[in-house]
Parts: C-alpha cells; sequence; structure tokens
C-alpha cells in the first residue's frame, strides 16, 4: 500500500453458505433466529454422526483381538477426523454462544453445546468462561485468561500461563462468578466441569485405554490449544491508549483458518461487538479502516493466532514483521516493525494496567 486510501482486499467469507430448499434448509428457517445459522445445524450433525461412529469403532478396535498396527490405525484415524473438526467446532460454539441461535425448541442450544463438549473435549464452561468473565474484564488484572503480566514473546511464561487455566479454573472461575452475582453460571461451571471429569473416568473404568484415546486427551489439548490462541489472540498490548478492542487484541486477515473458523481472526472487531455475525467482520475492518490506523491496531495477513503465538515464542520477528499490514500505507521497514511489535509484548506494570481501566 503507498497510502492510506489504497484498497485493503480481504479473501476472507463475507456470506454463509446456502443450501437449497430441502427439509433441513426449511426447518432452518422457521426454527433458528438467523436463517444463516444453517450451516452450524449441519455442522453439529455431521460431526456427531462422524465422532460417534468413530468412537464405536475406536472401543471396538482397542477391546477386539486385531493386530497392534491395526488398533493403531483406527486410533490415528480416529485422532485426524478430531483434530480436523475441532477448530470449526470450538468457533461455531463461540458465534451461537454470542448470538441467539435455536429458537424453539430451546433445550436444543444446550444438547448442541453438550454435545461438542462430550465429541470435542471442549470445557463445559466454555460459555460461562467466555461470556461470564472474559469480555467483561477484557484481558485486564481479574481476567482469569489475561496475558498482560506475561511476556507474551516467552514460552516459559506461556507455560506459567497455562498452568494456572489447566489445574485452577475449576476453582477461579466459580468463584469469580459468584462474587460477580453470576451465580446460575457458577453453577453451571463447576458441576459441568465435574460432570467432564466423571465422564473421563467412567470411560477410563470401561477401558483406559480408550478412556484416554475418546476424552483424556481431547480434555488436556483443547484447554492447551485454546490458550494457545487466546495467547496470540492478545499478545501485543498497547499501554499508550485506553483499554479496549484495538489495545488488547490483533486481527489476523486472508488466512486458511478464517475459511474455516468462521472468521475467528477478526478478532479486534470482535471485542469491539462481541455479536457481531461472523460473515460481517471483513466489512467491519473495511468501513473502520480509518479508527484501526489511529489506534494503532496490529493486523496480520496470512497467519492465524495460533502461528503468531508460535513465532513469538521462536524469535521470528522477521517473519511477524513480513506479515504485519501496514493499514495507513507508510512504508515502514521490517526493523521498525519489529521495533513497534517487542514493545507490545512485554509485562505491563501495576501503573499502565491502572492507566489503560481509568482511561477506558
Amino acid at each position: 500500500m503507498s497510502s492510506p486510501s489504497a484498497p485493503l482486499v480481504l479473501t476472507d467469507p463475507t456470506e454463509a453458505p446456502v443450501y437449497g430448499d430441502g427439509p433441513l434448509s426449511r426447518w432452518s428457517r422457521a426454527h433458528l433466529h438467523d436463517p444463516r445459522d444453517e450451516v452450524f445445524v449441519r455442522m453439529g450433525l455431521k460431526v456427531s454422526l462422524l465422532m460417534g461412529s468413530g468412537m464405536i469403532a475406536t472401543l471396538a478396535a482397542i477391546r477386539s483381538d486385531i493386530p497392534p498396527w491395526a488398533k493403531l490405525a483406527v486410533v490415528a484415524t480416529y485422532f485426524t477426523l478430531w483434530a480436523w473438526n475441532v477448530p470449526p467446532v470450538i468457533l461455531m460454539l463461540h458465534c451461537t454462544m454470542h448470538r441467539p441461535f435455536i429458537r424453539d425448541p430451546k433445550w436444543l442450544n444446550r444438547v448442541h453445546a453438550y454435545g461438542m463438549s462430550f465429541f470435542f473435549g471442549i470445557p463445559t464452561g466454555y460459555a460461562e468462561h467466555h461470556m461470564g468473565m472474559h469480555h467483561i474484564e477484557d484481558n485486564m488484572n481479574d481476567d482469569l485468561s489475561g496475558t498482560c503480566r506475561y511476556r507474551r514473546d516467552s514460552f516459559f511464561h506461556f507455560i506459567a500461563y497455562w498452568a494456572r487455566f489447566f489445574f485452577l479454573i475449576a476453582i477461579e472461575l466459580p468463584l469469580y462468578l459468584s462474587r460477580h452475582g453470576r451465580s446460575a453460571m457458577a453453577r453451571r461451571a463447576l458441576f459441568g466441569e465435574l460432570a467432564h471429569w466423571g465422564l473421563i473416568a467412567g470411560a477410563m473404568a470401561i477401558d483406559w485405554r480408550f478412556g484416554l484415546v475418546a476424552f483424556g486427551l481431547p480434555y488436556f489439548i483443547v484447554r492447551f490449544m485454546m490458550m494457545v490462541g487466546n495467547w496470540g489472540q492478545h499478545a501485543f498490548v498497547n499501554t499508550t491508549r485506553k483499554n479496549n478492542g484495538f489495545s488488547n487484541s490483533i486481527t489476523c486477515i486472508n488466512s486458511t483458518y478464517n475459511q474455516r473458523a468462521f472468521n475467528d481472526g477478526y478478532h479486534i472487531g470482535h471485542h469491539l461487538k462481541a455479536n457481531r455475525h461472523w460473515t460481517e467482520a471483513p466489512k467491519e475492518l473495511l468501513d473502520n479502516r480509518e479508527q484501526y490506523i489511529e489506534h494503532g491496531a496490529i493486523v496480520f495477513e496470512g497467519l492465524d493466532f495460533f502461528m503468531v503465538s508460535v513465532l513469538l515464542w521462536t524469535g521470528q520477528w522477521k517473519t511477524l514483521a513480513r506479515r504485519y499490514v501496514r493499514l495507513d500505507g507508510v512504508e515502514r521497514s521490517d526493523d521498525e516493525v519489529i521495533a513497534l511489535l517487542r514493545s507490545r509484548v512485554q509485562p505491563l506494570a501495576p501503573e499502565q494496567i491502572a492507566f489503560m481501566q481509568a482511561t477506558a
């Protein structure tokens, strides 16, 4: 780009899939708050059938007399299917928790969310953590998944960050929600986590190998990956600005991840308006580009949040600089961009956090 008015070309999706006029499409139009969310109905049904069949096949293979290599092949196939589907499934839940999904029968909303947790190891308290805490505290001191106190280009700092979440969130989240008068959320978060532990224990009792493959490892991996993603989303904090989506989040455009995960890369726009439909995220960036420039927003092209985290941990500043989008058209050198990025990953001092919160 040579000037702030130079076009910003976005290749991320701006329309939801359309499926014609079959029975499922007619049901979706009649029962969903937004017919564009038919994609989530179809995904939920598809992955439930796929993963349910995969679980049965995995249990049968593990407990059968087939050769070890054949058992390993079944397990590997199951994990491949799980790994391929878990990112869009998590972001499907993210979209449906921020906007009304199924109008009637309403109980299907809970079935949908808990069903995805069952098959993919997603925290049953995901909505309570995300809606009842994270978006309210907005990555500041009281955010249980806040990044500000850590050095975001340090893998060792990340391990400390992840360990707090993994080992303490079952206690800290219900306590936080209770303190803030969200007792129903606190109960759901606590009993959902206890039920999840019970599910893992029950599966392990049936066969420890099956329990580990179907529930134990997904429980661990999903929590690790969700924190890797959150780390990247909130890795760069602008301490000279008030606390808002521009100053504590990043946006990733034109990535394969956005194609598969419902434009999740547009994280600044999401923190500015959490219930924005995912198809409208690219337009928001184009319409408000001047605001992004004014606030010094960080935008990367061709990356996702997981890659951002890994590039930070491995010191790949040149790659980050090359992927940094010069929204204002100013031809900054890579070294200038690196200096900017480095300045925004340092741990925040208490007075810096206080300034950001006081001016918000």
